[in-house]
């Protein structure tokens, strides 16, 4: 997993409240078990018509979002089912950051095994963002994981919190595999102990 870095980007404003996986990425596309490929199929249903078609009026398919790193979004973000797909088609897409006023605990959780940093705001702080948000390409907003900090257009700042450990995953690059492999050399040591102790094994 690469390193979160401090970055500048487009906000896409969906201010629909209870957005769950399944309107992230639909049962269809849960098949593989890749992480990449997915970013097509992002809010497949809101996004595409009957015929395949995209549908004019969606956000990201709006000019002004198309290159969109951020999601201001309603309340709840994530609930429904645990499908880590939803995560995985937001950062093939090109999400980097989703801010909202709350985030369903399974998918906020997925978010930082992927890179994906979930940033939960006040209320009045997001409907701030969602209004910076709406002038899509000329209004890029900031976050910046190392201070904790949000910054909107105009340079105003807020700040989130953070559990230390998952935001030292990030920064470093870590996912559960990673994690697992700064011990390798403590994992190797114990496995030459342990067959030296029993070598029937």
């Amino acid at each position: 997993m690469e390193k979160y870095e401090h970055f500048t980007g487009i906000a896409a404003p969906m201010p629909l409240v209870n957005i769950d996986t399944d309107m992230i990425i639909p049962k269809q596309f849960l098949k593989t078990i890749k992480r990449t490929g997915l970013g097509i199929n992002l809010f497949y249903e809101m996004r595409y018509d009957m015929e395949g078609n995209e549908n004019p009026d969606f956000v990201l398919n709006k000019k002004a979002w198309r290159n969109a790193e951020i999601i201001v979004a309603g309340d709840n973000f994530g609930c429904g089912s645990s499908r880590e797909h939803a995560p995985w088609a937001l950062k093939d897409f090109g999400i980097r950051c989703v801010i909202s006023t709350g985030f369903a605990d399974i998918f906020y959780n997925n978010c930082f095994k992927n890179g994906i940093l979930p940033v939960t705001l006040k209320e009045s702080e997001v409907a701030a963002l969602l209004d910076a948000a709406q002038n899509g390409e000329n209004a890029r907003i900031t976050v910046d994981l190392e201070s904790q900090t949000i910054t909107d257009p105009k340079g105003e700042t807020c700040r989130f919190e953070i559990d230390p450990f998952k935001k030292k995953c990030l920064l470093e690059g870590l996912d559960d595999i990673g994690l697992t492999m700064e011990k390798a050399g403590a994992i190797d040591e114990f496995e030459k102990s342990y067959k030296s102790g029993r070598p029937w094994l």
